[in-house]
């Protein structure tokens, strides 16, 4: 029920109502008892690490293989949309967009941060430590986590939104992914559930990677010109870009948001050209291919890994820091699942005209190459300073994460090259991260107003601002653990979103048969090409 009038005109109440009261629950309770918040966090955190391991990882899997068969069915030529769409965007523009609300900040963070953490802890999949052998598991668990899982779980959800709004015209809402299965119950109460769940998941996996994005602004201002790193800064920091942000989205989507996301992709492929040209370029590459393969060879090991927990859910002592995997791959598992409302609704939005098959190769198979040949390149030249230069990179990312880039990009030693590096770095990690606010403020306010592509100002703006509070209140409440509270909260929000994307698959893939079938019967009409469907 959208209102027509009123301050509420063009959203629903209801949607609207829970999700602000919930998350004002939350920014109270977190303000007013921060140790008490905090442990409770870490708490939940324990709960699903023990609990729902397993669950993260079968998941994963299954997203994967599911895009795999739907791409390269007899249903991969379904156009989303009519027969005679053609795409609003090039693939250049498309690609740009969809890459940067998919992994923009996170990547910038963890490409280096990530398998140096690996290449100096270990991991379970090789005892090496500190040595070549060890730098490449360490990327190769590096790409499982960003890779084609990855894409796939955001594949799932846009895919879903993608085939409801426009082959079968339904408003461009969560709710309708399960149209196909639910028929028109999902217009009741069972949609405004599904719409308030989207929202949660939405608002603290994006408030995840504000934070992260925040640390890491500050450690390039303090590399530029020695600004404070602490809270304060980090907090002025989300009030100047939620503002930029809010800028960005006011302007539209064939504006502001496209037009930043195509700088953001030439943005980085200049840095990614200046890793290769001034770091070591023969290891980057010989790392990208050799990794890429010892990656698809043990595509299918990786996905059934499950790590035995070193204690009972009952031990009094029982914590998610005791498991490798709680660390890492649930982590990042229930982050992609966080962020999939946000990503999915945003590149449905930008997909119309594509085909099924079109759709998953450039979400799951383009991106995750890119992502690749990013984290060879970040990552690559982190570990070649450490394994030949001995630039103690891991020694900083073991101390202060978000100071990775920059220890990278002084472990170069290219002089004037390297300081100019360090400026367009956070100048790269601050426009992904409008980027994403901004994307993420126009996908809550489309998920409340039911589907409405330009939901009106007013909406945007206040939950702009809310998105914004979230991620400062979650910063807050972490203190000197602030990046595990960030973390938990994407976690969290992601478990009852994964049981909705389970129903996608089935709604999805029941939606298809479906049409497929309408199709084949109704050749009469001139609307579809049976055949071409049937190849």
């Amino acid at each position: 029920m959208v209102l027509s009038r009123g301050l509420c005109r063009g959203i629903n109440p209801f949607i609207v109502v829970i999700s602000l009261a919930v998350t004002s629950v939350f920014i109270l309770f977190t303000l007013l008892f921060p140790e008490q918040s905090a442990r409770l966090i870490d708490d939940a955190r324990t709960l699903i690490t023990l609990s729902a391991s397993s669950w993260y990882v079968a998941l994963a899997a299954g997203f994967l293989l599911f895009c795999i068969w739907i791409a390269f069915s007899r249903y991969g030529n379904i156009r989303l949309g009519n027969d005679n769409d053609k795409p609003e965007f090039s693939y250049f523009a498309w690609f740009a967009m969809v890459y940067a609300a998919g992994q923009g900040i996170g990547i910038i963070f963890w490409s280096i941060a990530e398998p140096m953490f690996h290449f100096s802890g270990g991991t379970p999949f090789s005892s090496a430590v500190g040595n070549a052998e060890a730098a490449e598991v360490a990327m190769k668990v590096t790409f499982f986590h960003w890779g084609l899982n990855a894409w796939a779980i955001y594949c799932v959800v846009g895919l879903a939104l993608a085939f409801v709004s426009y082959r079968l015209k339904k408003p461009l809402s969560i709710r309708y992914t399960l149209y196909p299965l639910l028929g028109k119950r999902v217009e009741g109460w069972v949609g405004v559930l599904v719409d308030v769940i989207a929202v949660f998941a939405t608002l603290f996996g994006i408030a995840t990677s504000l934070g992260l994005g925040v640390q890491q602004i500050n450690a390039g201002l303090h590399a530029i010109w020695d600004v404070p790193q602490n809270l304060g800064v980090q907090l002025v920091l989300v009030i100047v870009i939620t503002a930029c942000a809010l800028v960005s989205v006011l302007t539209g989507l064939k504006r502001g948001i496209k037009y930043l996301s195509i700088s953001n992709m030439w943005l980085t492929i200049l840095l990614l050209a200046f890793f290769i040209l001034f770091g070591p370029t023969e290891y980057i590459f010989d790392l990208l291919f050799g990794v890429s393969v010892d990656y698809l060879v043990d595509l299918f090991a990786l996905n059934i890994f499950i790590e035995t927990a070193a204690q009972s859910l009952g031990d009094a002592d029982a914590s998610w820091k005791s498991m490798w995997q709680g660390w890492w791959t649930v982590f990042y598992w229930g982050w992609w699942m966080s962020w999939a409302p946000f990503v999915g609704v945003f590149v449905a939005r930008i997909s119309r005209g594509r085909t099924i098959r079109e759709f998953v190769v450039g979400v799951v198979g383009v991106s995750s190459l890119l992502s690749f040949v990013w984290l060879a390149a970040y990552g690559g030249t982190a570990l070649h300073i450490d394994l030949f230069d001995d630039g103690n990179i891991a020694a900083t990312v073991s101390s202060n994460v978000s100071e990775a880039l920059y220890a990278t990009f002084a472990g170069m030693n290219v002089g004037t090259v390297g300081h100019l590096a360090t400026i367009a770095g956070t100048l790269l990690v601050a426009t992904y991260f409008i980027t994403s606010s901004d994307s993420g403020t126009l996908v809550l306010t489309t998920i409340m107003s039911e589907g409405n592509e330009h939901p009106l100002k007013r909406h945007r703006t206040f939950w702009g601002v809310i998105q914004g509070v979230v991620a400062a209140v979650l910063l807050v409440a972490g203190g000197n653990a602030a990046l595990s509270t960030l973390q938990t909260a994407s976690i969290i929000a992601a478990l009852p979103f994964s049981l909705l994307m389970v129903l996608m698959c089935i709604s999805l893939a029941k939606g298809v048969r479906g049409e497929y079938k309408r199709v084949r019967v109704d050749t009469s009409t001139g609307k579809t090409n049976a055949q071409e469907l049937s190849q």
